[in-house]
């Protein structure tokens, strides 16, 4: 299963007791302020689970995996996300 906002605010809503609306609007108010952050380039370092990162890619030479003919990649920035040690270790079954 994947995990939506939905059931982000639903998993708040049971462990804090907060109204469902207020739930809700605390998820979307978080990932805002994470999105807002990478817009302006900064890191979003959350301890614990990880670090989201702005990276910049540079133009390069690539190919339609469809047709095989030879194209230019623009220059883009992507996000990269690294796992921090407290994670890793939990999906790893270590505590």
């Amino acid at each position: 299963m994947t995990l939506t906002k939905a059931h982000i605010a639903v998993q708040v809503l049971t462990k804090t007791g907060i109204p469902k609306w207020r739930t809700a609007e605390l998820v979307d108010s978080v990932f805002g302020i994470i999105k807002q952050t990478l817009e302006s380039g900064e890191d979003v370092l959350i301890t614990g689970f990880g670090k989201f990162t702005v990276r910049k890619k540079n133009e390069r030479r690539g190919r339609n995996p469809q047709t095989g003919e030879s194209i230019t990649l623009l220059p883009r920035k992507v996000v990269t996300f690294k796992c921090g040690t407290v994670l890793r270790d939990r999906v790893n079954g270590k505590r």
